[in-house]
């Protein structure tokens, strides 16, 4: 992942420990953090399906969807298939590098700057507007599934009953 880039960490007690334990009896930690990003990537993809956040909350229904059909942020699916991860042997990074996926995860105001309007198509139709503001639609973070997941997946790799 190069260029822009979004940071969540985990603030969660239990995964946190669980994650520097592993760090601190592990020798090569590589593996597990690789895996754990892999299913992070396969989570962040199944709330696209679902279309909502980690938090649990449904996305605002895009205006291309609701006037085509489709779901939303799924238009082409660049952003849906952008979302990858890389790990390291103490960290796993999950996101996309497509320019446009801030705008989606946090929402905000699209402003015409090197000429009098945006012109774009929806619904079949070209449009103009000087501005549009979109709604944020988080789809990178950590949801209660993925917390019990890094959990356990540590407790595997360490060997650890639960």
């Amino acid at each position: 992942m190069s260029g822009a880039f979004i940071m969540i960490r985990v603030d969660d007690e239990a995964a946190n420990a669980a994650l520097a334990q592993l760090v601190e009896k592990t020798e090569d930690t590589l593996p597990i953090m690789d895996a754990i990003g892999a299913s992070l990537v396969l989570s962040t993809q199944m709330r696209f399906e679902r279309e909502e956040g980690p938090a649990g909350g449904k996305w605002p229904q895009s205006l291309r969807a609701k006037l085509e059909g489709g779901k939303t942020l799924r238009d082409e699916g660049h952003l849906y298939a952008s979302i990858t991860h890389r790990a390291s042997t103490t960290s796993v990074e999950v996101g996309s590098n497509l320019i446009y996926a801030a705008i989606h995860q946090f929402g905000g105001k699209i402003e015409a700057k090197n000429a009098k309007a945006l012109k774009f198509r929806i619904g079949g139709e070209w449009v103009s507007r000087k501005s549009v503001t979109i709604p944020a639609r988080p789809f990178l973070g950590i949801d209660d599934g993925d917390r019990a997941m890094i959990v356990d997946a540590v407790a595997d790799a360490l060997g650890v009953v639960q």
